[in-house]
């Protein structure tokens, strides 16, 4: 009975793998286990925790914020800001590729959804960059990996979720998520104009034929045509945050409120398309919070049953072998196996709950810590076999990008972002310095 915990999670993880849904496996082997060690007393724990959890005040900002990123979606502005920065650096080997890294961030910054941007991304610029003879797993990685920029650009939906649950401020994250998600964007760039600099035939430049209309005055009003708006989202929401005017609920609010103005602005507003939105969200939505509540039912038995002592015994005698340090490469190393099979959403209710605050006892800084898994996570996105942006990417792109096309794109993105993981780790100070500056005025 002691190991049942064990047992309890090797159950689940089987299950899991098996292709059952994930919140039916959490709450089955909840409540199977639950019933084993507590009996039925385990009714009286199991609304309390659910209610606790869905009475949290900050979560209201996850389907607010989905509500923003999709109206966003349907706005026409991701159609601008790809022809846009297309032009602008096209005259440079990679460029165009360099382009779509751009506007993924502006788009991460602008959405936090990385369904949204990879389909919009792989619809639009796919095509693009084929008929410019670019390679197509250069394409389709690149397209891959920058729609996956989202996870860790606030506003972050994950970041908001992981923030609940190990307890730490959302809007410190936020801020702690800026510089590495700038560490993430200026490694593909490079990436991506090195390659086409020693092998130009990956990524040729628009020729300059095409680009002798477009002179100084006609670029600079299109720049500023196509980012004056996704600039002017990212500073309603995130400006309210950094200086104090809203918390993230709030700016969540905001968010939703601007994506609504964007799109009658852009003149792509009506009943159905908000009809459309809105249905959307509740369906995303639904899916977030039912696993929530599974993943609540599991953590109350898990817990209950001492699992996070069994947990903590390993770790802590694996610290006292080799280091806490060699403990948080073995955390970091499970989350990245286990992106190729779980997605972001499951891994974040599953195994945080159990591993923040044992991590956060050996003495690492929370708010750090959080980066680290929410940096960790966006590989989840694009290893196979369960990558979701493979999903998304594949379902959109023409016939002839083949699924080895999108599995030979992704690998230098994926190592890319463990370098970029790497950076984080070294330099703490990446995260804990933009909070530090606003907190100490």
């Amino acid at each position: 009975m002691e190991y049942l915990a064990g047992w309890m999670f090797l159950a689940l993880t089987i299950l899991l793998m098996a292709g059952f849904p994930v919140t039916f496996t959490l709450m089955g082997t909840a409540l199977l286990f639950g019933l084993i060690g507590f009996g039925w007393p385990l009714f009286n724990l199991l609304p309390l925790r659910i209610w606790g959890v869905m009475a949290n005040v900050t979560l209201i900002a996850v389907p607010l914020f989905v509500f923003m990123g999709v109206m966003l979606e349907r706005s026409g502005l991701a159609e601008e800001l790809l022809d846009t920065m297309g032009l602008l650096f096209g005259r440079i080997r990679g460029g165009l590729a360099a382009s779509v890294v751009v506007v993924g961030a502006l788009l991460g910054a602008s959405t936090g959804i990385v369904g949204a941007t990879v389909v919009t991304m792989g619809l639009l610029a796919v095509p693009t960059m084929l008929k410019r003879n670019y390679n197509k797993a250069l394409a389709t990685g690149t397209v891959s990996a920058a729609g996956t920029l989202g996870q860790i650009i606030p506003p972050s939906i994950v970041l908001v979720l992981i923030g609940d649950i190990v307890g730490v401020s959302v809007g410190d994250l936020f801020m702690g998520a800026v510089f590495p998600g700038l560490i993430l964007v200026a490694l593909y760039m490079a990436y991506i104009l090195l390659a086409a600099h020693l092998k130009p035939v990956l990524a040729p430049p628009i020729p300059r034929a095409e680009l002798a209309a477009l002179t100084p005055r006609i670029m600079f009003s299109k720049v500023i045509r196509a980012l004056i708006p996704p600039l002017f989202l990212i500073v309603m929401v995130l400006g309210s945050i950094f200086w104090g005017v809203a918390s993230p609920t709030e700016a969540a609010a905001v968010g939703a409120v601007g994506a609504t103005l964007l799109t009658l602005a852009n003149r792509k507003f009506s009943f159905s398309v908000l009809k459309e939105v809105m249905h959307s969200t509740m369906q995303l939505t639904c899916m977030v919070f039912i696993i929530l509540v599974g993943a609540a039912a599991f953590g109350l038995v898990f817990r209950g049953l001492h699992g996070d002592d069994l947990v903590r015994n390993f770790l802590g005698t694996m610290a006292e072998t080799h280091g806490r340090w060699f403990v948080l490469a073995v955390v970091m190393g499970l989350i990245f196996v286990i992106g190729f099979f779980l997605d972001f959403i499951e891994i974040t209710f599953i195994h945080v709950p159990v591993l923040a605050p044992i991590m956060i006892d050996f003495g690492f800084d929370p708010a750090w810590f959080c980066i680290l898994i929410a940096v960790n996570l966006q590989t989840s996105f694009m290893t196979p076999p369960f990558g979701f942006s493979l999903f998304y990417l594949k379902a959109v792109t023409p016939p002839e990008i083949s699924t080895g096309h999108i599995y030979r794109g992704i690998i230098p993105f994926v190592l890319l972002q463990l370098v970029g993981l790497i950076i984080v780790v070294l330099f703490p100070s990446l995260v804990s310095w933009l909070p530090g500056v606003f907190f100490s005025q």
